[in-house]
């Protein structure tokens, strides 16, 4: 009798556990992100990442000019959605990676996605006449890559039809009906602040941004320590120049001419490429309107001139604005311009793939404004006025 109980009892205390167990296996985790791993952001000011064991938190700091408000969002993997309890209410979006199909809003989100390899992820796109790549123009041409109409209103019905994993937003508030609709419909949106960045390298980095979205962080590493090395390389090159030119940029707007701020992303460039840029002690991060009068007290001898607006030879320039020949890079032949160089159906080449790439962006500069630096060099993005 004794052994029958024991028995009995054993076997209660087997079921027990066994019950215990299972339900042990149904409680979902709730990560501690105390325990994250803070990747390497050596230059972008917009976004940091925490990785952990089980997700990825990206949050956005910098999502438009000014933006005082910022965005959480959760990367987790396919296999681990099931079994990951995450805070309710704390990101803006939860996002399944790797990220098999997405909708991207911006040209300068192209060419960081095929450096890690994932263009092929990009169903749709708004205004795709504005994009430059080659790759990303045959996979339109194919039918591949659907147009959406305007970043600013975006065709919904195409969107939901195109049923995405996730849509990269981009723009200068948090007011885009649109995007409301898209989340409403379950599909989360992103936004991506790459362009706020002020800093050539730091704009560069956000291919570190992408790169978690694929699970593609070491390639992303790799890809921009190999591009911070030839931008360091050229920048020591410039400080070899034996002068330093002077240099104005910008042109005429509607009676207003836009030269870059002192604290601009084109400052930058033109401080590393050893210049004198005429307006580099300005604290302005973006451009300075200025009248003709102004610019022409201050920069009408300058060494060279950058990016006349949209102009690309100097008949356009003269039949534009008479006083324009009136500058010392005029009659000299020394006007350069970004906007020449365009894809197949216009879209211009620089906006899109130079600030993924400023280390061509400088040593365009440097074999233009220091000849004999880089003789052998051709410009990827500059072109002389004809």
């Amino acid at each position: 009798m004794a052994k029958k109980q024991l028995s009995r009892l054993l076997i209660g205390i087997a079921s027990l556990l066994l019950v215990l167990g299972c339900g042990e296996k149904k409680k979902a985790p709730v990560i501690d992100l105390v325990t994250a791993e803070e990747p390497q952001i050596q230059y972008a000011t917009g976004f940091t990442v925490q990785h952990n064991g089980q997700f990825t938190e990206i949050e956005v700091t910098a999502a438009w000019p000014g933006s005082e408000k910022s965005f959480k969002y959760a990367l987790v993997p396919r296999e681990k959605l099931a079994v990951i309890t995450l805070p309710s209410d704390a990101y803006d979006a939860i996002v399944a990676i790797p990220v098999e199909r997405m909708v991207i809003t911006s040209t300068t989100h192209i060419p960081s996605l095929e450096a890690l390899g994932v263009l092929e992820s990009v169903v749709g796109f708004p205004n795709t006449d504005l994009i430059s790549s080659t790759a990303t123009r045959q996979r339109i041409d194919q039918g591949l890559i659907k147009e959406l109409g305007t970043n600013e209103n975006i065709n919904t019905e195409v969107v939901l039809e195109l049923n995405p994993e996730l849509v990269m937003g981009f723009g200068i508030n948090d007011t885009n009906k649109a995007y409301d609709i898209v989340k409403r419909a379950g599909i989360p949106v992103v936004y991506n602040g790459d362009w706020v960045e002020q800093t050539p390298l730091g704009k560069a980095e956000w291919i570190k941004f992408f790169a978690p979205f694929f699970q593609k962080e070491m390639e992303a590493d790799s890809i921009f320590n190999d591009i911070e090395k030839s931008y360091q390389e050229a920048k020591l090159l410039a400080k070899n120049a034996k002068e330093r030119p002077t240099v104005l940029t910008g042109g005429l707007y509607k009676d207003v001419w836009y030269v870059s701020g002192g604290k601009s992303w084109m400052a930058q460039f033109l401080e590393d490429a050893n210049t004198d840029y005429i307006w580099a002690d300005t604290e302005e991060t973006g451009g300075i309107g200025l009248s003709l009068e102004a610019v022409l007290e201050k920069a009408q001898q300058a060494d060279y001139w950058l990016n006349p607006s949209l102009h690309g030879t100097y008949e356009e320039l003269e039949q534009a604005n008479i006083h324009y020949l009136q500058f010392s890079a005029f009659s000299n032949k020394k006007v350069y311009s970004n906007a020449i160089r365009k894809g197949a159906t216009g879209g211009l080449v620089f906006y899109e793939l130079a600030p993924q790439r400023p280390d061509l962006v400088l040593k365009d500069l440097i074999s233009i404004l220091h000849p004999g630096l880089l003789p052998s060099y051709e410009p990827h993005f500059y072109r002389p006025l004809q």
